[in-house]
């Protein structure tokens, strides 16, 4: 009689071998997992049961990144929003003077390990990196395995919302004597890629965007205005970095992206795809995690930010 594990509101079966391999939790579409994409080894069920960050975090064969604070100034600030202070967690060169800044939106599962990995990494190629708790207010999504549960929580974070936070995070970070407010950058990832694209449209102090597999003609979970309709507002260029094998951004929308960019004379934006690369490339936590992607992503971004003056 084959096991079974429950897994939030789901009874999943697991392989009767302890010793085989088997596929594992990930997230592969940006709105979550369809049927079929969970089938859990026993190791996996344990793993899975005992929490952890985020749905796709406990699933991953390979080891994720961690990448130490050595000469960087680390931790969590509190940035006031309209109705509250919210957390961002911040990190940034330790040498005294201005740095280039970069804004962080997170995956779905909000400010995990691996966004504060992210900021690290961008502090130790010299920049100030703030990624802001948008989630706050209705949960904590990096503790959550149920993505039905982190769905719930995301769709709280409503466009106003993250507008007037990401509103809020600027203001901050201009009065901070580390940060230059003259060289701003924004990245995000997945949810946080089609953020990328909302708020290079509506903050102009922005000089350059960065957009990891961000959906482009929105999320019927996360309403907000599709990117692809907001290319005549953008004020800045955007690099689009998405996978050929994405299941939940076909590149029929990807082509349709290039073309809206042509029309609407945005001939500093580009988007680059690599082939063979699934959602969440970048995620060296998941098993969609790509290094050979990931790593020419990663040196796009930076010489991208370059070219545009963010450095």
């Amino acid at each position: 009689m084959p096991l079974t594990a429950r897994l939030g509101k789901r009874t999943i079966p697991l392989r009767d071998n302890p010793g085989a391999e088997a596929p594992v939790v990930t997230l592969t579409r940006p709105d979550g997992n369809w049927a079929g994409d969970l089938d859990l080894s026993r190791r996996r069920v344990a793993q899975a049961l005992a929490g952890g960050y985020a749905v796709a975090a406990f699933s991953c064969e390979a080891k994720p990144i961690t990448t130490d604070a050595k000469g960087l100034e680390v931790g969590m600030v509190e940035l006031p929003a309209a109705d509250r202070a919210i957390p961002g967690y911040l990190a940034r060169p330790a040498a005294k003077g201005r740095h280039a800044t970069i804004l962080v939106y997170s995956e779905v599962f909000g400010v995990h390990e691996w966004v504060k990995d992210i900021c690290r990494r961008l502090a130790h190629a010299g920049y100030a990196a703030l990624a802001p708790d948008f989630f706050v207010r209705h949960g904590d999504p990096s503790k959550l395995t149920d993505f039905g549960e982190i769905g719930k929580i995301v769709a709280q974070a409503t466009d106003e919302q993250v507008t007037g936070d990401t509103a809020a995070a600027l203001k901050w970070l201009k009065a901070q004597p580390f940060a230059d407010g003259g060289r701003l950058g924004v990245t995000g990832f997945c949810w946080g890629g089609a953020k990328v694209w909302l708020a290079v449209a509506r903050f102009p102090d922005f000089k350059a965007g960065v957009a990891w597999y961000g959906p482009l003609k929105g999320s019927p979970r996360f309403p907000a205005p599709p990117a692809i309709d907001l290319v005549k507002q953008l004020h800045a260029p955007v690099l689009g970095l998405y996978g050929g094998k994405d299941q939940g951004i076909p590149l029929a929308d990807v082509e349709a992206m290039r073309a809206a960019l042509k029309a609407a004379g945005q001939t500093q934006s580009e988007i680059v795809v690599f082939p063979e690369a699934q959602h969440g490339f970048a995620a060296d936590y998941r098993p969609s995690y790509d290094a050979a992607a990931a790593a020419d992503g990663w040196k796009r971004m930076l010489a991208f930010f370059a070219r545009h003056g963010v450095k």
